[in-house]
């Protein structure tokens, strides 16, 4: 069997799990495995008032600082067995030396030693066995556990099941707009599971990191790649950033406005301090000029003569703008706007220069009216006159049927002189119509 085949990624722990010959099992560290992955741009640098303090990493949804007590030399990639509530778990470590003390001064936690929990010791075979085992379990748990919430009828989703690394107990992360009573699942959940139950409640966009996917701009969704902290969005965002209000645009996999939204957010508003506010049209020798639009990054704006059109639009920067707003309130023209050059429609170019994007569109053929066509139409005109003359001259004969074909052979006649001996389309269609 090809090495290869026998490797297992485990993206949500950032390791890689192989099986050998002799059936031991080999977990390794895989940096940027996952999105709780931090760049250690210290790396190499020593420093001794931190030099016991390590950032462990557990599954895509949390990890801490614990200080070595074990007093065995630990680096990056170590698994180890750290201090839990109820007995031990066991994590990887990510980041170690003065990195580590930034990273806690980032997320407000106290780098005093003794407010920390403990490293017990690296984790040996026995341990790895055990963690993989709970790991193993922890899909069917959370298919069980969402059917049992649904066979007690509450109004919740398990997103996700974290097993501790004794395998003792499990952290269930759960989706739901109000209030649940956990008292009656929570005895369930042991009965069923034999194991201590933790409930964690998380946010819908949460609950899509820990899902994953890919967004509408081709990559993948933010929140499973690198966002931990999730800020409050508003719909004020799109509005600055002169976005259509559409919700199916605006919102993301997880039915929430997108984080995305709030990342181009304070260019914006820098650009749009220096846009003035246009209420009335601007006041010219030649006529009113009316807003069309604005390019609030470029900040330009752009005028046309034709109140809600946008055909012949003139820009203009934000800063003269202000100044021609200065003249109108002095009583004061200025001569023309038509100065300036027309805008006309943008011509996409590729990032060479050399082609146009129309390439990719497929020419027009323009249908051309052929001469044969035309003495058609005109055989056909003739011939529709002499007999509606006919139908109308005709006495008018009671008791005897009408010719299926009367008047043919005159009009048949007239229309092969006309085109020569060829018979034209439709020749007795103004006949029948005659009759």
């Amino acid at each position: 069997m090809n090495e290869n085949e026998n490797i297992q990624f485990d993206c949500s722990r950032g390791c890689t799990v192989t099986r050998k010959d002799n059936d031991d099992l080999v977990c390794v560290y895989r940096q940027g495995c996952c999105k709780l992955e931090d760049y250690d741009y210290l790396k190499g640098v020593r420093q001794e008032q931190y030099s016991d303090i390590f950032e462990v990493r557990f599954k895509n949804t949390r990890k801490g600082f614990y200080r070595n007590d074990s007093g065995q030399s630990i680096k990056t990639g170590d698994l180890v067995i750290v201090e839990s509530m109820t007995g031990h778990d066991l994590g990887i470590v990510t980041l170690e030396g003065p990195i580590v003390a930034r990273q806690m001064k980032c997320k407000g936690i106290d780098p005093d030693p003794n407010l920390l929990k403990k490293i017990y010791r690296k984790a040996k075979p026995y341990d790895i066995e055990k963690w993989q085992e709970a790991i193993s379990r922890e899909q069917d748990t959370m298919i069980r556990a969402r059917q049992i919430a649904a066979e007690l009828g509450l109004e919740m989703k398990i997103g996700d099941v974290e097993f501790q690394g004794d395998a003792t107990k499990a952290i269930f992360y759960y989706i739901a707009e109000g209030r649940v009573d956990f008292r009656e699942l929570i005895k369930v959940f042991a009965e069923e599971f034999r194991i201590r139950i933790e409930m964690k409640q998380i946010g819908a966009r949460q609950e899509a990191g820990l899902i994953g996917g890919l967004g509408v701009c081709g990559r993948e969704l933010c929140c499973a790649n690198y966002i931990t902290s999730f800020k409050s969005i508003s719909t004020s965002a799109a509005r600055c950033q002169d976005l259509s209000l559409n919700p199916q645009k605006l919102a993301g996999q997880c039915g929430k406005l997108k984080c995305c939204l709030n990342y181009e957010v304070a260019n914006y508003l820098d650009a749009q301090s220096r846009i003035p506010k246009v209420q009335e049209p601007l006041e010219f020798e030649d006529g009113l000029a009316y807003l069309v639009k604005t390019d609030i990054l470029q900040e330009k704006m752009y005028f046309s003569y034709e109140k809600g059109s946008l055909a012949n639009m003139y820009p203009l920067d934000a800063s003269e703008v202000i100044e021609i707003q200065k003249m109108n309130r002095n009583g004061i023209r200025p001569e023309s706007l038509k100065m300036e050059e027309a805008v006309d429609a943008p011509e996409f170019i590729s990032a060479v220069g050399d082609d146009s994007i129309t390439r990719f569109d497929k020419p027009k053929k323009k249908k051309k009216k052929s001469s044969k066509g035309k003495s058609d139409q005109n055989a056909q005109g003739q011939a529709q006159k002499p007999a509606q003359n006919e139908g109308q001259n005709a006495p008018k004969q009671e008791g005897q049927p009408k010719p299926k074909q009367g008047g043919q052979g005159q009009g048949g006649k007239r229309q092969q002189g006309n085109n020569k001996g060829k018979r034209p389309a439709g020749g007795g269609q103004g006949n029948n119509r005659a009759q």
